[in-house]
């Protein structure tokens, strides 16, 4: 192997056509969503502004279902009419929660105070 055959191999290689401008979240920390096909709705608590899970997490849905991976993904605490859960949804999948219902993940009372519009703000905490 030559020399300049190595330092071709270890330069970084770029490709503007494939890089796509990063789009704002819809969304918020605190939003309460709810899911545009299935039914759950829950609260915003984290935000990956592009897909940021496995593959075979992703490969697991249903491909007529299956979102683009170049979005923002939330995190949402989660319930449906039987449980509460922690759920990872892309954002072409949901859709504003308007019912101003709580959400009565347990998880929400302890990460958010609830704001008069009905969306959650991030409780402050105080260190001793």
């Amino acid at each position: 192997m030559t020399v300049s055959s190595l330092e071709t191999r270890s330069k970084p290689h770029y490709f503007p056509h494939r890089m796509n401008k990063m789009r704002s979240a819809k969304f918020k920390i605190g939003s309460v969503v709810k899911h545009r096909l299935y039914p759950f709705r829950g609260v915003v608590f984290d935000i990956d502004p592009i897909f940021n899970n496995t593959d075979e997490w992703y490969e697991a849905i249903p491909a007529e279902v299956r979102p683009r991976k170049d979005q923002p993904f939330y995190h949402l605490f989660a319930e449906n009419a039987e449980t509460e859960y922690v759920a990872y949804v892309s954002e072409q999948n949901l859709l504003p929660d308007e019912s101003g219902e709580p959400v009565r993940h347990p998880q929400v009372k302890e990460t958010f105070e609830r704001a008069r519009d009905g969306s959650y703000k991030p409780r402050e905490h105080r260190l001793n």
